[in-house]
């Protein structure tokens, strides 16, 4: 779109640091680049921030610690975020959260220590953290165009409810999720596995009003009937969904129910809708995607009152505003994050954040299948500098699950905790070239590291 004449946009504005996308990597990308001396502006079609956690429902936050549920390796701005929301009475601390319990849906690998949040309260701390960051924010505002010269964006066009503004920045951090505007400005990249494999979507939604005590009860009764065949998991609640698929209730090509129980002891997050071959860069693709999870949940929702003990009374309390996606693009940047490195757990000297969490991969061979891969125990991985930062652009990062990864590797790290690590990690590093007027391709890692340990990010262990 770079030969549209935008000369008759309705208000040019500047920003040091424009962050495009308030969802997990955005907020914390905002938030550090402003505390590390930027002035920032945030853009974000919503009116709050949080993104899949807010708008999509998803929940909980998938573990922070190491692979054995020992250290807490996610924390900086993850973690100010979890206390502050604790202290809100929002959220459970992910040290309280033991694994195979109602907070994990009764999975064992993986998931220990994850965060049970409520998504409400997220969005008045998001709104709060901002201000109190005197980070400038529009939201009802969507990404447009990216206006290039040479190697860089020199205008970002977005509209506004006035209309359509351009907005000239020094740096550009992408947290659209899809990789927009990287795209928008020429940044190669490639889509899902680049063979026509992009991994499916789910339509959260939260139930209340349960008897959660007669679900623990049904799930132990039946604990020992867990197991795994061909590629898919017959987990939580499967011995219902076979007799609701006997009985002509249950059409949906899955087996098992993903819930997770809230802060509150009678809601839980339902993750089991499942809507293959979504393009989330298309609006009709989104738009038939999101139809199909409604019907989705519908059917779920039924299942559960109809055939799970605890659910008899239960209320539909809301569905995802947006789809909950999985994969998109990912960049190509400097550098490359490798499924064989992560599995290896390697955490090279450039590393901007270490994570632990498990390549999970759905919907490979089909609705029902799954792969996962957890790293020995207390072991860990490093993602580099260079995987946020486009090979052809001289002043644009993009954070968040579209960063420059394998799409196996990006499997692991696309969940909430490490995005918000990488955003954290991508505003330092602009708030850092702005001071010195620096090419973030050639920025010095690590001074980037230093500035990320004084902000109460972990990177020895």
């Amino acid at each position: 779109m770079q030969n549209f004449d935008y000369s008759k946009t309705l208000t040019t504005e500047s920003a040091e640091v424009l962050v495009i996308g308030g969802g997990p990597s955005g907020l914390c990308a905002a938030i550090a680049a402003s505390r590390t001396g930027a002035k920032v502006t945030l853009i974000e079609q919503n009116g709050f921030c949080g993104g899949m956690a807010t708008a999509g429902l998803v929940a909980p936050f998938m573990t922070c610690y190491d692979s054995g549920g020992n250290t807490m390796l996610i924390r900086g701005l993850f973690e100010e975020i979890v206390d502050r929301l604790v202290a809100m009475g929002g959220a459970i601390h992910p040290s309280k959260v033991e694994t195979s319990s109602a907070f994990t849906s009764y999975i064992t690998v993986g998931h220990i220590h994850v965060t049970p949040f409520k998504a409400e309260d997220l969005k008045l701390l998001a709104d709060r953290m901002l201000k109190e960051a005197n980070v400038k924010v529009l939201y009802h505002t969507s990404f447009v165009d990216a206006v290039t010269e040479g190697e860089r964006i020199t205008k970002v066009i977005v509209a506004k409810k006035e209309g359509l503004c351009a907005i000239e920045p020094k740096i550009v951090i992408d947290c659209s999720g899809d990789g927009d505007c990287a795209a928008a400005s020429g940044v190669p990249y490639t889509l899902g596995n680049g063979n026509g494999r992009i991994q499916p979507a789910s339509m959260f939604f939260r139930i209340g009003n349960v008897d959660s005590a007669k679900i623990d009860a049904d799930i132990e009764a039946n604990r020992d009937n867990f197991y795994r065949k061909d590629g898919v998991n017959y987990r939580s609640l499967h011995w219902w969904v076979s007799k609701a698929r006997e009985a002509g209730d249950w059409t949906l090509d899955r087996v098992s129910i993903g819930l997770f129980r809230g802060v509150d002891e009678d809601e839980w997050s339902i993750n089991t809708s499942r809507v293959m071959g979504v393009d989330g860069t298309s609006s009709e693709s989104l738009t038939n995607g999101e139809i199909v999870g409604r019907e989705q949940v519908d059917e779920i929702f039924a299942f559960l009152q109809k055939y799970v003990p605890g659910c008899e009374n239960a209320k539909l309390l809301q569905s995802g505003s947006t789809l909950g996606i999985r994969e998109t693009r990912h960049i190509h940047g400097i550098k490359t994050l490798v499924v064989d490195d992560l599995l290896e757990c390697k955490a090279p000297d450039d590393s901007i954040l270490l994570a632990a969490n498990s390549v999970d991969v759905h919907g490979r061979f089909g609705p029902r299948s799954n792969e996962y891969i957890a790293l020995p125990e207390g072991r860990y991985y490093g993602i580099p500098y260079g995987c946020l930062v486009p090979e052809n652009r001289s002043n644009l990062l993009v954070a968040g699950r579209c960063i420059s990864a394998e799409s196996e590797a990006a499997g692991a790290i696309r969940v909430m905790p490490p995005c918000m690590g990488i955003g954290q990690a991508a505003g330092v590093a602009a708030g850092l070239a702005i001071q010195n007027g620096e090419d973030l391709r050639k920025l010095d890692v690590q001074k980037l590291r230093e500035k990320l340990k004084e902000q109460g990010v972990k990177l020895d262990v």
